[in-house]
């Protein structure tokens, strides 16, 4: 049956090819035909193609190679075909090693990235991940809200420009990690600018760290310090703990290194001190990103159909059940 539909697929794009010169180019196995139209979409199984009048779903199996079309003119060398919907099989997420620099310039390349999430019980902060306008920040910010207005801060030259967009969809919560991630549904002409997740296992007491968040409200606030201990324990789970002041507002926001990479997620601090902040390790951010399918929320069942019961307890007296 799936070489019938491929078959069948393959004498229509025939067609639409003719019609679109610079198209993508779909080599299949055996006899060397080939499916033309714009390849929308890759995933580890499938391929799908917009032939025009329908979309076509090639197995890879079924594929020997892929022809991309040379850009059109105007258009940027190596620039990605527009998807919808959340990217497939994809991390989600950039890793990087940069480079040791004042904060002052780490925040001049990754502050327009930093974000303010906006709920009716107040606010929090985030950071962008991806360009296609996936958020992270932390589940406590936006429990039990749906809500959402995310505020980005766009640099226009001398003037900064806040850029407001209430089209919000909660892709996946974890409580347990204390995380959420979010998709701006309609980025318009907004091109976002995003974070690199880096290794919080090379970091050691004393390293440089810096926050950027919304504290109190007061919005693009900028904390630094060092870090205390990477390896703090609360609730079963290891925080990172620094001296970078860490204060409501804050929560979701990124904290970064002095190579300008996100090694945590900064979520809270102990109450009436100073200087006792924690983050969440950039560790947690990457399982949670990666097997965000695993964390789907639904607003109809934001519960995701699980309850935990109570542990039974210990018998008080030696053989008594």
């Amino acid at each position: 049956m799936r070489q019938i539909v491929v078959a069948t697929a393959v004498a229509l794009a025939f067609a639409a090819g003719a019609a679109n010169a610079a198209a993508d180019r779909v080599v299949l196995k055996g006899e060397g035909r080939a499916v033309e139209g714009e390849v929308v979409k890759e995933a580890d199984a499938y391929v799908v193609v917009d032939l025009g009048f329908t979309a076509l779903r090639v197995p890879r199996e079924a594929i020997e190679k892929i022809e991309k079309a040379a850009p059109a003119d105007g258009a940027a060398a190596g620039s990605a075909p527009a998807t919808s919907g959340e990217p497939d099989g994809g991390p989600l997420y950039s890793e990087g090693r940069g480079k040791d620099a004042p904060v002052k310039q780490h925040v001049e390349r990754y502050g327009e990235a930093v974000v303010k999430i906006g709920t009716v019980s107040g606010t929090g902060s985030g950071f962008v991940v991806h360009p296609e306008g996936y958020v992270v920040t932390n589940y406590h910010v936006i429990e039990r809200e749906l809500d959402l207005t995310v505020t980005f801060y766009v640099n226009r030259g001398h003037d900064l420009e806040k850029v407001n967009k209430t089209n919000v969809r909660i892709v996946a919560l974890n409580p347990v990690y204390d995380l959420a991630l979010l998709k701006i549904e309609e980025l318009g002409d907004l091109k976002l600018k995003t974070v690199l997740l880096g290794d919080e296992e090379a970091l050691k007491s004393g390293d440089r760290v810096f926050a950027i968040g919304q504290p109190l409200g007061l919005e693009r606030t900028v904390s630094d310090g060092i870090v205390s201990t990477a390896t703090r324990e609360q609730d079963g789970l290891l925080f990172i703990q620094t001296t970078a002041q860490i204060n409501p507002g804050n929560s979701g926001g990124p904290l970064f290194n002095s190579r300008g990479e996100v090694v945590g997620v900064t979520n809270m601090k102990v109450m009436f001190g100073e200087g006792l902040g924690f983050a969440i390790p950039a560790r947690y951010v990457k399982d949670f990103l990666r097997h965000r399918s695993a964390f789907a929320f639904d607003k109809d069942n934001p519960n995701t159909g699980y309850r935990y019961h109570q542990p039974p307890r210990r018998s008080p007296n030696p053989g008594q059940k």
